[in-house]
């Protein structure tokens, strides 16, 4: 069976961890949201994991080129969207390290955007013979990404912590300076990498659909 390939096994399993992280990063608990944060970083790198073992192993399938992409926009899912509703609607007197200090739905709108219509065009371009692969810029957008989610994640965690013990020191002041410097630098380069590795790909497409029609 599929599932007991084990790349697709760690597949799987970062499914359940993105269904999981969720809702912890959601409860307004310190030890609550520092389990989020963990069972966030085990998922992140179990990306980097199964990829290599896939490769590695000669273990590449068609149930994993399927669920790969989907466990990842899921993990995305289960954190950009907690993130919203957060600074929004749920917990709006905690500060989201961003300008202004509330999570903008033009950044969803870009991220899930991009990954809807990547997911789209990559069929599109299939149907013409044209074999899109996941190039440096999505690559590294990933990495942004994650690191901006962590970053959050972890954010959320602490302004937990400072209201359950009530920090209100000069350390902790300049430590929030610095968390949200970090988290801020992390979003905007993901975002600026989001849309330029969307340009890619269709830079891409164009130039290997080029090829095709002039090939005898």
């Amino acid at each position: 069976m599929a599932w007991r390939n084990l790349p697709n096994a760690i597949t799987l399993g970062r499914i359940v961890l993105a269904l999981v992280v969720a809702p912890m990063v959601m409860y307004d608990g310190f030890s609550w949201r520092m389990a989020g944060f963990v069972i966030f970083l085990a998922a992140a790198f179990s990306d980097l994991w199964d990829g290599h073992l896939a490769r590695s192993r000669n273990l590449i399938s068609d149930f994993g080129k399927l669920m790969d992409p989907l466990a990842d926009k899921l993990l995305l899912a289960a954190t950009f969207i907690p993130f919203y509703l957060l600074s929004h609607w749920t917990e709006p007197g905690t500060r989201f390290p961003w300008f202004g200090w509330k999570f903008p739905l033009w950044i969803l709108v870009v991220i899930f955007g991009r990954e809807a219509f990547i997911t789209v065009f990559r069929g599109f371009a299939a149907k013409r013979g044209v074999v899109l692969a996941a190039g440096n810029a999505g690559k590294l957008k990933a990495v942004f990404q994650n690191l901006f989610i962590g970053a959050a994640i972890f954010w959320y965690a602490l302004q937990s912590a400072a209201r359950e013990h009530g920090w209100n020191t000069k350390l902790w002041e300049y430590w929030q300076w610095f968390h949200a410097g970090f988290t801020v630098v992390a979003l905007t380069i993901a975002v600026v990498l989001t849309v330029y590795s969307l340009y890619v790909y269709l830079r891409d497409f164009g130039s290997l659909a080029g090829k095709k029609q002039a090939a005898p």
